[in-house]
């Protein structure tokens, strides 16, 4: 009990500093692109946001014109998966450090590479779940832009399936995922 309570201790405290490390680091996406009669979502580009419709990952990506308007918007559609699954891996940085800072303050000593063998892992079988939700053709450029969105729900329900992930950061990520989301979120106001 004792070694578990400090496990969660070192994961948080080492998720928290990935945590801010991500968010200056990875995933930046211009934020106010500028486009002119553009859904809000390609002027905000790709993001971690906690609205009314849920915890979501979203991510934008884009097509210059190829010549092959289904191969253009193929593209756009895998680079916008592509940034879901660069915020998804930050997060899930974050998520098993705070667990790795955590476990090591309760004196538990568990594997690095296990863990984060386990994270990725997660990780990828989270993004067949990226789900594209809208398309848009800059009609002066001709430039299609894809976003895809993957649920915080859906990364917790593939979480609860998992069998080789270790209970303790099964439990870690029950309890903790939503508060982490938040607080990124709220870091990338």
């Amino acid at each position: 009990m004792k070694n578990s309570h400090l496990i969660i201790k070192l994961l948080s405290m080492a998720l928290f500093a990935l945590a801010i490390s991500a968010c200056s680091s990875t995933t930046k996406v211009e934020s106010d692109l500028g486009l002119k009669g553009a859904p809000d979502w390609v002027n905000e580009g790709t993001n971690i946001l906690n609205s009314k419709d849920g915890r979501l990952f979203h991510g934008v990506g884009s097509s210059s014109p190829t010549g092959d308007m289904a191969l253009q918007k193929s593209v756009a559609d895998d680079r916008a998966r592509a940034e879901v699954a660069k915020i998804l891996s930050s997060y899930m940085d974050v998520v098993s450090n705070d667990y790795m800072s955590s476990a090591k303050a309760g004196g538990t000593n568990i594997s690095e590479e296990a863990v984060s063998r386990q994270i990725k892992a997660v990780t990828k079988v989270n993004l067949t779940g990226a789900k594209i939700i809208g398309n848009w053709r800059d009609p002066k450029t001709n430039v299609i832009y894809s976003i895809a969105e993957l649920d915080m729900k859906q990364v917790k329900n593939t979480l609860a399936g998992t069998q080789e992930m270790n209970d303790d950061l099964r439990r870690y990520i029950e309890t903790s995922a939503d508060n982490i989301f938040d607080r990124i979120a709220k870091e990338k106001k």
